[in-house]
């Protein structure tokens, strides 16, 4: 074992993928060398998710199986949202658990380290600041790893939404942007790294720049990025607020070819009354006008959406209507949750009547709904010609993304033949499964027809 090596595991969304590669590169940056294997570590860093009660449960399993394996000489470290808002049950359930970081401490973890190594403990090192910040004060750091030529872009931490099931605004604070001059720093010295895709995240990347006093603040921001580094081919946008896709958003997402016509927009539910109880908006006649509007402006729009089901008073009405509604909005994408309890939530007083089997039945009900028409709208793209973002290849086969498709949460393309990973091929789809495609290189069809007698 190493003293000066590091093992990370980074559990939940791509936000905390983010905040993953940031810590390695400032364990990097001061010595330490990263190893894929946790046994030769003299640091162990688990980035935790406690967003729901299934990632809460799968970070606390992860945190047990390395103490249960811990060497001597070894640190455990806990970061990331679950240690922000449950640290001290946490560390009672991880015996052995050195140190915990909160959410937006992520750029201390060097400091904490040190601190563990100059002296001993008799309990978890606890540092979880009270006033949330961003991260965007060390941008020169704040990027993920390059995989595949596609890295995400942070521009915000926190939300200041009100929306009653969700707890993030308990763990992270109010939304904090990054300011525009480090974002595009960032953002060329990605495109100096090679990167093809960036991609956009924040709790809600719509609410860009309301702390700083930007109007519209997502569209000039997408402006000054596609300004400020056109050698990036791909910019995609992820986590958008319903009601604040604005008409100069589509535009400007419409002007430059970069802005690839995508998005992703959580709905969460259909039925107003639904979305009045979780507090989320409920003007579903703005959604049908605007996503009218997107798809007259972007024709080759790719929507994706996220809905809860079993929500508290969710009764089969209401789940009737939110079938109805993806039957008539056909949305290429859709993501399901089952409504998870989370204790100081607004939605706590009404508990969760729902039971499990109802949850499970209904969730069953809109995937499979959703499998039928993505298949659907996968079989209308056999024989059009896809730019692909090729990821890994072996076995004869590459597999990559189209615009279509974020890394992670949607769907693949299989090529035919092995390509650099990063490049980006158009290529002619011959096959389409229910939420992957299958084609072939269009090169690879130039040369197989010039070699035919």
């Amino acid at each position: 074992m190493n003293p000066k090596s590091f093992h990370i595991v980074s559990l939940g969304c791509a936000k905390n993928t983010v905040d993953s590669s940031s810590m390695a590169q400032l364990m990097t940056r001061s010595g330490y060398v990263l190893t894929d294997k946790p046994e030769r570590a003299g640091v162990i860093i688990v980035n935790t998710c406690g967003f729901i009660g299934p990632a809460k449960q799968e970070s606390l399993e992860v945190l047990s199986e390395f103490a249960s394996r811990k060497r001597k000489g070894q640190l455990l470290i806990a970061a990331g949202c679950l240690t922000q808002r449950y640290g001290v049950e946490v560390a009672r359930q991880t015996p052995g658990l050195d140190g915990i970081l909160g959410t937006r401490r992520w750029m201390d973890i060097v400091e904490v380290v040190q601190r563990l190594r100059a002296a001993k403990h008799p309990q978890p090192l606890y540092h979880l600041p009270d006033s949330p910040t961003v991260g965007g004060e060390v941008s020169g750091v704040q990027r993920a790893a390059l995989q595949g030529g596609s890295a995400y872009l942070k521009i915000a931490d926190g939300c200041r939404r009100p929306c009653a099931f969700c707890a993030i605004p308990l763990i992270k604070g109010t939304a904090v942007s990054r300011p525009v001059e480090a974002i595009l720093e960032e953002a060329r010295s990605m495109q100096a790294f090679g990167v093809r895709e960036l991609i956009l995240i924040a709790q809600d990347t719509t609410d860009y720049g309301h702390d700083l006093g930007m109007k519209d603040g997502l569209a000039q921001l997408l402006e000054q990025l596609a300004q400020a580094a056109p050698g990036i081919d791909w910019i995609r946008i992820l986590y958008a607020y319903p009601g604040y896709v604005t008409d100069r958003l589509i535009e400007v997402m419409a002007k430059y070819p970069q802005i690839l016509p995508y998005l992703d927009m959580p709905l969460q539910h259909a039925h107003p009354d639904t979305l009045r109880r979780m507090r989320r908006p409920a003007n579903i006649e703005w959604v049908h006008r605007t996503l009218d509007k997107m798809r007259r402006t972007l024709p080759d729009l790719a929507l994706r959406t996220t809905f809860i089901v079993g929500y508290p008073g969710e009764t089969e009405q209401e789940f009737q209507t939110l079938l109805d509604f993806v039957d008539e909005i056909r949305f290429d994408r859709v993501g399901t949750f089952q409504f998870s309890f989370e204790p100081g939530t607004a939605s706590e007083p009404l508990g969760d009547p729902i039971p499990p089997e109802v949850k499970q039945e209904r969730y069953e009900r809109l995937m499979e709904r959703q499998a039928a028409i993505s298949l659907e709208k996968n079989q209308a793209l056999v024989g059009k010609t896809l730019d692909v973002l090729i990821e890994g290849q072996g076995d004869g086969i590459s597999l990559g993304r189209s615009y279509r498709d974020a890394p992670e949460i949607d769907g693949l393309v299989i090529v035919e033949g092995e390509h650099p990973v990063g490049e980006i091929l158009p290529t002619r789809i011959t096959g389409a499964m229910t939420y992957d495609l299958s084609g072939v290189a269009v090169q690879h069809l130039e040369a197989r027809r010039a070699n035919q007698p």
